[in-house]
């Protein structure tokens, strides 16, 4: 207790390094030649414990909890940005947002960083690739923020089949351009996702090309809209409320975490309305309804042996933790979230397994690089996690770095998590707050109700946290990307508060 390498040593490192440097030994002979097809699946808003799989008894996920069996969960995976747009561009390209410069605020991802990502990259290995639901992000040179609400700002060209859509799309499947022609059979456009993913497949299983097709579902996403074919399933269902529900559960909090929408404004309703909970998952149904949708169309075409299937989220969902709604902050409900991966060639398929390495979104595009056969850019921030299906038992990083520097600047927060850590920094301070510091134990306190940064019985663990987190904004110093430097100078705990210029809130951001 104390010390961030609790029932970890020095030999548990070599060998975890021996097993990176190596190649997967899991695969079944037969298919080790055969570059798989790859099915990247992306839920928008979903908290890491809605599926039943994550330990939820009263959700209603078959279809992802038969993927979590089939393949291998991982308990320990976070955002690390907890917002879509910078989340998503993460994703896609495997780094860090201090190195996209891709948020809300700073607009759009550069074509040459694009042309860096995963989808770009298999296309040019041969690879049939498609995109289908909320891209979330323009690709453009332009500095206009606004340009991903707009078709111009999307990469079309560079897919060879797209059925996405600019901005936050609409749940009426009529409104979405390309998805027009699944309206009459499916209205709400999370089932209408499931049939365009079919329709990929059907034109790609035959060919002698493997295949990539990329699904990011609008759904839970504000505003609930749920499909009413699903109605009423969770009539009379009484929801457990977890331990950091509400009001109580947020008085430890530091100012800042309170001084934004997510409790101002978006944790009012979570509080106040009983029906939303139930209205947020059953949106996630139509999810799982999705995903028996395009597994079924892998196995009436041949394919479902060879094709390996990745599911998450861009950012979690507080749903009244902390008295909060929303994402973006770095406690556990808006950061970490759910990640199943399952390939189906691997000898691990079906064993049920679970790994608690610290794996993060940065992941994704190595992984996906990786199950092609192909080398991870040297400036992909993220790691190959297919180790970890040989051996789940493995590690991947010592730190993770999270990041929100979005919206009023009194919100901006930077945190570290290890798999027994997590330490969050305020950067802001004013006449009436200073900046602040949090410390949460994930191995007792998952629900971080105990801020132990004052508790001398873990000054080492703050200590070495600290330590952390300073070897993380180093980090950053040297790799952002220029807009991004004045957040690594306010970041930086070395430099006196009296000496740093924070930025003046926008008035877009006022009242939120």
């Amino acid at each position: 207790m104390g010390t961030i390498y609790t029932r970890r040593g020095f030999l548990r490192q070599i060998g975890v390094l021996a097993l990176l440097l190596s190649k997967p030994t899991g695969l079944r002979a037969r298919h080790v030649s055969k570059r798989p097809n790859i099915i990247f699946l992306l839920s928008d808003d979903q908290r890491y414990n809605a599926m039943g799989c994550m330990g939820n008894p009263a959700i209603k996920t078959p279809n992802m909890d038969k993927l979590a069996a089939d393949g291998v969960v991982f308990d320990n995976h976070y955002n690390t940005t907890a917002i879509c747009m910078a989340s998503r561009a993460c994703i896609m390209t495997g780094m860090h947002e201090y190195k996209t410069g891709c948020n809300f605020t700073y607009g759009p991802l550069r074509p040459e960083v694009f042309a860096r990502s995963y989808p770009v990259l298999l296309r040019q290995a041969g690879y049939r690739t498609g995109f289908a639901g909320k891209f979330g992000f323009a690709v453009t040179s332009e500095s206009n923020a606004n340009l991903w609400h707009r078709e111009e700002g999307m990469p079309i060209d560079q897919f060879d089949w797209w059925a996405g859509w600019p901005g936050q799309g609409s749940y009426n499947t009529a409104e979405n351009k390309y998805l027009q022609k699944y309206a009459e059979k499916y209205p709400h456009v999370t089932r209408a996702l499931g049939a365009a993913a079919q329709n990929f497949i059907r034109q790609s299983a035959n060919k002698d090309v493997p295949f990539c097709l990329s699904i990011s579902f609008k759904a839970p996403h504000g505003p609930v809209k749920p499909d009413p074919e699903f109605d009423g399933m969770y009539d009379g269902v009484v929801f457990p409320r977890e331990k950091n529900f509400g009001q109580e559960a947020a008085e430890h909090l530091p100012a800042q975490a309170k001084s934004g929408r997510q409790y101002v404004r978006l944790g009012k309703a979570w509080l106040k309305k009983s029906d939303l909970l139930a209205r947020y998952y059953q949106q996630i149904y139509g999810i799982d309804v999705a995903i028996s949708m395009i597994r079924n169309e892998l196995h009436r075409q041949g394919v479902a042996d060879n094709t390996v299937i990745l599911y998450t989220t861009d950012n979690g969902y507080f749903c009244g933790a902390h008295a909060m709604g929303g994402k973006v902050l770095p406690y556990e409900e808006g950061s970490r979230a759910p990640l199943i991966i399952y390939d189906p060639r691997h000898t691990v398929s079906g064993a049920k397994k679970r790994t608690m390495a610290l794996t993060a979104n940065i992941d994704i595009a190595p992984t996906i690089l990786n199950l092609a056969g192909l080398p991870a850019p040297q400036k992909m921030d993220g790691r190959n996690l297919l180790p970890l299906l040989d051996e789940p038992s493995a590690e991947v990083r010592e730190s993770l770095l999270l990041t929100q520097v979005w919206g009023p600047p009194k919100t901006h927060a930077l945190a570290v998590v290890t798999p027994q850590w997590k330490y969050i920094y305020w950067m802001y301070g004013d006449r009436d707050m200073s900046a602040a510091e949090e410390l949460y134990d994930m191995q007792t306190d998952r629900f971080e109700l105990t801020n132990e940064a004052q508790n001398p019985l873990h000054k080492t663990a703050l200590t070495q946290m600290q330590a952390l987190y300073h070897k993380h904004i180093e980090q950053w110093k040297k790799d952002c990307v220029s807009d991004y430097q004045l957040h690594g100078q306010l970041a930086d705990r070395n430099i006196p508060l009296s000496e740093k210029n924070f930025p003046k809130q926008r008035s877009d951001e006022l009242g939120k």
